[in-house]
This record gives structure tokens, C-alpha cells and sequence, in this order.
């Protein structure tokens, strides 16, 4: 059972349960999909294998490569690429997923709708506003949203040395919480406040709101935030491999054509 397999599971179990097909959405955006080409990828343009099922257009995608290979029974040309990413490049074009058909107990057709759907969900980005932190206090929200902070945390390898999440008091009064990044990496602050962002919105968690805050380790104000603050260290980066497959480049995803 892949993780996939899982939040698959959990949403069919719950069909009612709009938090465990969040967390489903997230889990497909997250995850590498491998898709199947009707040719070979020539400079970086490739062209999906499109079949038309219930009058409807889809591309066969699978969470594992043996998984392809299994529907496949041959040997096919395919682009690696993640689920954000598929979803952009499919965006508008009236194209839905068809995830590990016949070969796993994820199998399900995802239309062009949910396609689109997730693209907007993933496209929220956070607002950048300024105001002074008064008050840092232990943190109080759901579990939810704790772990989706961790699994999110945990993808963002590298690109942080930890995390403290707070309640916080503001110098306006108002008070929330606030997720601190300490030792970001020069010009990784957008993806990680999106990575925040993405674990709140698919928490389920309705009108949640969380600052983001970068500090330095020097900063007095990350001692104040190890006092009370729940950490979360986030994984040293892995040295890159020379891509294999089209798409498998995180850098450099596949243009559809």
C-alpha cells in the first residue's frame, strides 16, 4: 500500500468526510506520477497516451513505475513528473487522470474538473503583510494540521534548517498562530510559506489562518520561539541524481505537446 493506496482508502471509507478527500488531493499533488507517452520525449516536449472513457479524455498515470509496467505489459515510453505539476500542464484543456487503472486499490478516473479544482486549491499563494510580534505562546490547533505541517516539512528537505510553530500575540491585538522558519535558504521563502499554506488549506480545518515568519538561529527571537514553540526539523537535502526517465528533472518538467 502506497501512501496514495491509503488516503485512497481513507476517502472511500468516508465518503461524506471532506477532510480525508483533502487529504487525498494533497497526497496526489505530492506525489511522483509516472504517465504514460505515446512517444518517446523529444527536447523536453512530451505527448501523453490520451484515452477517451465515458466520453471523457484521459491521460493513464501510476504512482509506481512497476505499476505502469504492469498495465502496460511491454515496454512504453512515460515522463515522471508530480502531481502539482501534471495537474498544471493538464489545466483547461479538458483532460482528467487516470490513476494506476487494474493494478492497484487506488484505481479511480479523476475528471477534468478535480483537475482544475486542484490546480486553483495549489495556486492560493499566501499574502505578505507586516506587522510585530508581542507574545509567543504554546501552540493550540487541531492535529490535523500538525501533521500536515510535518508531512509537508518533511518534502521540503534542505530548504530550512527547523520550524517552530506558536500561538502569537500581535502589537494591534490580534492573535493567531505563527509558523517560524529558522535559517531559510536564500530565496526558498515563497516555497515554504506555500508548503504552510497547502498544509492549512488541506487540513480541512475552515478559516484557519497562519503567519509565516523567517528568522536567523542568532535572531533573539528564535530562542523565544524554541521556549515554547513546537519544532519541526526538516531533513538534510539528498544529492541529486542524473535523471533517468523524461520529467524525472524536478527542475525541469516536460512540456506537454
Amino acid at each position: 500500500m502506497t501512501d496514495l493506496d491509503q488516503a485512497h482508502a481513507a476517502m472511500e471509507a468516508a465518503p461524506e468526510d471532506d477532510a480525508a478527500r483533502l487529504r487525498f488531493y494533497e497526497r496526489l499533488a505530492d506525489t511522483e506520477l509516472f504517465m504514460l507517452l505515446s512517444a518517446e520525449a523529444a527536447d523536453d516536449q512530451v505527448s501523453p497516451e490520451l484515452f477517451e472513457i465515458e466520453d471523457q479524455r484521459f491521460t493513464l498515470v501510476f504512482d509506481r513505475e512497476e505499476r505502469l509496467s504492469q498495465f502496460v505489459g511491454r515496454v512504453a515510453p512515460y515522463a515522471g513528473v508530480s502531481g502539482r505539476a501534471l495537474a498544471g500542464m493538464l489545466a483547461g484543456q479538458g483532460i482528467g487522470l487516470a490513476l494506476n487503472l487494474e493494478v492497484a486499490p487506488s484505481a479511480m478516473l479523476i475528471p477534468a474538473e478535480a483537475v482544475d479544482w486542484l490546480v486553483a486549491t495549489l495556486s492560493n499563494a499566501p499574502n505578505e503583510t507586516e506587522a510585530r510580534l508581542t507574545e509567543v505562546l504554546p501552540p493550540h490547533v487541531p492535529e490535523a494540521v500538525v501533521t500536515g505541517l510535518d508531512r509537508k516539512l518533511a518534502i521540503a528537505a534542505g530548504l530550512a534548517r527547523s520550524a517552530y510553530l506558536t500561538a502569537a500575540r500581535y502589537d494591534d491585538g490580534a492573535t493567531g498562530h505563527v509558523l517560524a522558519f529558522v535559517d531559510a535558504v536564500p530565496g526558498a521563502e515563497k516555497a515554504l510559506a506555500a508548503a504552510a499554506g497547502e498544509a492549512l488549506t488541506f487540513s480541512g480545518i475552515e478559516a484557519g489562518v497562519m503567519d509565516v515568519l523567517f528568522l536567523r538561529a542568532a535572531d533573539p527571537m528564535a530562542a523565544r520561539l524554541a521556549r515554547v514553540g513546537l519544532r519541526f526539523d526538516l531533513p538534510e537535502p539528498v544529492a541529486p541524481q542524473t535523471p533517468g526517465a523524461p520529467g524525472m528533472d524536478p527542475a525541469k518538467p516536460p512540456k506537454l505537446r
